[in-house]
C-alpha cells in the first residue's frame, strides 16, 4: 500500500489549497479514505473521509470551508480546503485505517 500527498504549501489567511493523495497497492474504490493533520506540537486529529459510496464526514472545525472528494478512475483523494485560517496550520496525512496506511504528509502553513 502506497499513499502520496501533495499539494501543500504556504498560503495566506482566507486562502485556499487542494491537497490530493493518490493511492496504489489495493482496491482504492472499496475503502474508506480519511484526512487527518497534526499542528505544531499537538495530536493528529482527524479531518475527513469518505466512503466507498462516497458519504462524506468533515470535522466540526472544518465544516463549511473544507471538502472531501474521490475519484476511483485515478485512485485518487482530494481535500479542497477554503477560508484558511493560522489554526489549519498542520502536516496533512492521508490515510487507510483500515489497512493501517498513512502517507508522508503534506505540510500545510496559513500565515496571518
Amino acid at each position: 500500500v502506497q499513499l502520496a500527498e501533495s499539494g501543500g504549501g504556504l498560503v495566506q489567511l482566507g486562502g485556499s489549497l487542494t491537497l490530493s493523495c493518490v493511492a496504489s497497492g489495493f482496491t482504492f474504490s472499496s475503502y474508506i479514505m480519511s484526512w487527518y493533520r497534526q499542528p505544531p506540537g499537538k495530536e493528529r486529529e482527524l479531518v475527513a473521509h469518505i466512503g466507498s459510496t462516497e458519504r462524506t464526514t468533515i470535522a466540526d472545525s472544518s465544516k463549511g470551508r473544507f471538502t472531501i472528494s474521490r475519484d476511483n478512475t485515478k485512485n485518487t483523494v482530494y481535500l479542497q480546503m477554503n477560508s484558511l485560517k493560522p489554526d489549519d496550520t498542520a502536516v496533512y496525512y492521508c490515510s487507510v485505517r483500515a489497512l493501517d496506511a498513512w502517507g508522508q504528509g503534506t505540510r500545510v502553513t496559513v500565515s496571518s
